[in-house]
């Protein structure tokens, strides 16, 4: 992650690292000092290096650092020839609103189709035009399998939950691509920029299926004002859609959080409490004969624990105690609010609108 940015002069100071103590300074981008991450990092760190300057004489740098992780708050002294030229500090809300520089990596690769492709992709990314020839993709599949008005709804719905990952990006300050629609696999909103802290991860993920409830909410309300049967379907199998969209499963949006908030926890009991809770999901899942549902659950579950020990060498600010809580429940009432939405419509007797509802128990 972004630790510091700050200039002296016309020169550009960025230091990047871990919580476990890797750390690397780049002087106007270009890498200067250099520590590796070890057992007993805490958070003080400094970093000596030599630069020259027009007059041909050199000068002897110094960074000293201290690092708090929770509640954020990183405070530096910059020295050159011993004498304190710069000094101040960063905190969270800070990180957050600042666009992290890109550290540009150049690796020897060996040709490879699947090189090829990703080159492919990338040069159709930045033409306009693929985001008209996919959504007009899309909507084509789409009425294939159903009807034009129906594919016209589905393709509603996926714009709506891509537009809240935009809206988020956008708070905070992230450049977007926009939103491509990709048929049969749903949606993706891009952004040219990278995230500094688990709870932009959080934000940007929840966003999504967030808007993607409340348009089934106004569906709902549609229906109870119109008795059309069309608010009805849209409002189900949208929330069907969203509520997918949760599952705790890489790389979808319920993997982001549940892998945000478990990476966050810096104890065996942090670990310990997030798979009670994601028993205490299963288990009410296969209660209620969600079986799907569990299954999944139980999949993400595994890959959390597998990941969970590497959680000190992320470049993400780690969520604060209250930030856990508050992303554990926004999550939970999410998920109820789209479950429950399948549910009523189920109860209704008809057999379409009952189809989410078998989806989640198969």
């Amino acid at each position: 992650m972004e630790i510091l940015n700050f200039q002296w002069h016309s020169h550009k100071i960025r230091l990047e690292g871990s919580m476990a103590g890797w750390q690397l300074l780049y002087w106007n981008d270009t890498p200067v000092s250099r520590s590796d991450a070890r057992e007993d990092f805490d958070g003080q760190s400094q970093h000596l290096f030599e630069l020259t300057n027009d007059r041909g004489e050199t000068l002897q740098c110094r960074l000293e650092s201290r690092i708090n992780w929770q509640p954020f708050q990183a405070d530096y002294a910059f020295f050159v020839d011993d004498q304190l030229v710069s000094e101040g500090n960063r905190n969270q809300a800070e990180m957050e609103q600042q666009v992290p520089s890109v550290e540009i990596r150049q690796e020897k690769r060996s040709f490879s189709l699947v090189g090829l492709a990703a080159l492919g992709l990338k040069l159709l990314k930045s033409a306009k035009v693929i985001k008209a020839v996919l959504a007009g993709a899309s909507l084509a599949a789409y009425s294939w399998f159903f009807s034009l008005p129906f594919a016209l709804a589905l393709v509603g719905c996926l714009v709506v939950h891509e537009y809240g990952h935009v809206r988020a990006m956008k708070h905070f300050g992230l450049k977007t691509k926009g939103i491509y629609l990709i048929p049969f696999l749903g949606g993706l909103a891009l952004s040219d920029g990278r995230i500094n802290t688990r709870w932009q991860d959080v934000y940007i993920s929840l966003m999504g299926p967030f808007f993607g409830l409340g348009l089934s909410v106004l569906g709902l309300l549609a229906y109870w004002l119109t008795g059309e049967i069309f608010f009805a379907g849209l409002s189900a199998f949208n929330a069907l859609l969203n509520l997918f969209n949760l599952l705790p499963i890489l790389p979808l949006d319920g993997g982001h959080v549940l892998k945000s908030i478990a990476f966050s926890m810096h104890s065996v009991a942090g670990l310990i409490l997030c798979c009670i809770a994601v028993a205490g999901g299963i288990w009410l899942s296969y209660t209620l004969g969600l079986a799907l549902l569990g299954f999944l659950l139980i999949v993400g579950s595994l890959e959390i624990i597998f990941e969970w020990r590497a959680r000190h060498h992320s470049l993400l600010l780690p969520l604060d105690r209250y930030g856990q809580i508050f992303s554990a429940c926004w999550y939970l009432v999410t998920v109820a609010g789209l479950i429950a939405i399948i549910w009523y419509f189920s109860g209704l007797g008809d057999a379409l609108l009952g189809l989410p509802l078998k989806v989640l128990q198969s």
